[in-house]
C-alpha cells in the first residue's frame, strides 16, 4: 500500500525524464482522480503556493522561476510572451528612390526586422482599412541618404572608407519625422531604432535612398524569447550505460517552470512579464464573461 501511495505521489509532483522520452507530462490534479486526496482547487491554497522567484534581471534579460502553477498555465504564458505583446513595428514602406543594387523587396523587407525604440502602451491600435496615419497610431521614420565621392581622399587610395561619403547606411540614419503633437508629447522620448550599428545596405557614388516607414502597433512580432536555458542542463548519458541506466532516476518537479525572457530592446524584460501576464488576465476574464453569456441564454 505505501509503495501504491509513493508511485502516485511521484505521478502527482514529478515529471520523470526517461532515455527516449519525458513521462507524467498530463495533468493529473483535479478532484477525485486519486483516492484519498483532496486536489478541488482552492484560491487560498494557490496564492500559498504559487511565487516568482527572479533569479536574474538587467536591462534587456530577466532569468526567474514561477513555482505552484499548472503547466497549460505556464505554456499560455510562454505563448503570450512569444506571441501575444504589443510593440511598434514598422508596417508599411514607401519607397520613393532606391538606386542601389538592393531590391526594393529586400529592403523593405530588411527595414521591417529593425526593432523601433517606443512604448506601445502610448500608442492605440490602427483602425482596420485606415490609410491614413495620425498621431495617436503612427509613428513616421524617414531614410534620405545619398553617397558621393569624397574630395578629400587620397589618388592613390582603395579604401571606400576613404574614398566614399556616406557609403554604408546603418540604422542611426533613420529618423523620427513626428506628426502632429508628437514632438510635444514625446518630448524627452528618443524614438528611433534600437541599436544604431545595424547594416541596411552598401552604396556607391551616385546611389541614393529616399524611404518613408510608417510603425504601427501590433502583436506576434516576437519581442521577446523564451527558452528555458536551465531546464535543459539536465543531463541524460547516465542513462546511456547498461550498468546504470536501472539505478538512476531523473525526474523535475511538475509545477517549477524556469523562463528567461531576452528583450530586444523595445520594452524592458520585467515590462514584458507585466504586459504578459495583463494579456493573460483579459483572456480569463473574456472566457468568463462568454461563461456568464452562455449562462444567460
Amino acid at each position: 500500500m505505501a509503495a501504491a501511495m509513493n508511485r502516485v505521489d511521484e505521478i502527482r509532483n514529478r515529471v520523470i525524464l526517461g532515455e527516449f522520452g519525458v513521462k507524467n507530462v498530463h495533468t493529473t490534479d483535479f478532484p477525485g482522480n486519486y483516492p484519498g486526496y483532496d486536489d478541488t482547487w482552492d484560491m487560498q491554497k494557490f496564492q500559498k503556493n504559487f511565487r516568482i522567484d527572479i533569479v536574474h534581471l538587467d536591462e534587456n534579460n530577466m532569468e526567474f522561476d514561477m513555482v505552484g502553477i499548472d503547466a497549460a498555465i505556464a505554456n499560455a504564458f510562454r505563448r503570450i510572451l512569444l506571441a501575444e505583446v504589443p510593440t511598434m513595428a514598422i508596417e508599411k514602406v514607401f519607397i520613393y528612390n532606391n538606386t542601389s543594387i538592393v531590391q526594393d523587396e529586400v529592403l523593405a523587407h530588411r527595414l521591417g526586422l529593425i526593432p523601433i525604440k517606443a512604448d506601445p502602451r502610448l500608442f492605440e491600435y490602427r483602425n482596420t482599412g485606415k490609410e491614413e496615419g495620425s498621431e495617436i497610431d503612427t509613428i513616421q521614420l524617414q531614410l534620405k541618404i545619398k553617397c558621393s565621392r569624397n574630395p578629400r581622399a587620397s589618388k592613390d587610395s582603395s579604401d571606400p572608407q576613404e574614398l566614399y561619403l556616406n557609403h554604408m547606411v546603418y540604422s542611426r540614419d533613420i529618423k523620427w519625422v513626428p506628426i502632429g503633437n508628437q514632438a510635444d508629447v514625446f518630448a524627452d522620448s528618443r524614438i528611433g531604432p534600437v541599436l544604431d550599428d545595424i547594416l541596411i545596405a552598401q552604396l556607391r557614388p551616385g546611389h541614393e535612398l529616399d524611404i518613408v516607414m510608417h510603425c504601427v502597433k501590433g502583436i506576434g512580432k516576437k519581442v521577446a524569447k523564451v527558452v528555458d536555458s536551465r531546464l535543459d542542463t539536465c543531463s541524460r548519458e547516465v542513462l546511456r550505460h547498461d550498468d546504470l541506466k536501472n539505478l538512476v532516476k531523473l525526474g523535475r518537479v511538475r509545477d517549477h517552470f524556469i523562463f528567461t525572457v531576452e528583450s530586444t530592446g523595445i520594452l524592458p524584460p520585467d515590462v514584458l512579464v507585466t504586459e504578459a501576464i495583463k494579456v493573460l488576465m483579459a483572456k480569463c476574464q473574456r472566457f468568463l464573461s462568454e461563461l456568464d453569456s452562455c449562462g444567460m441564454e
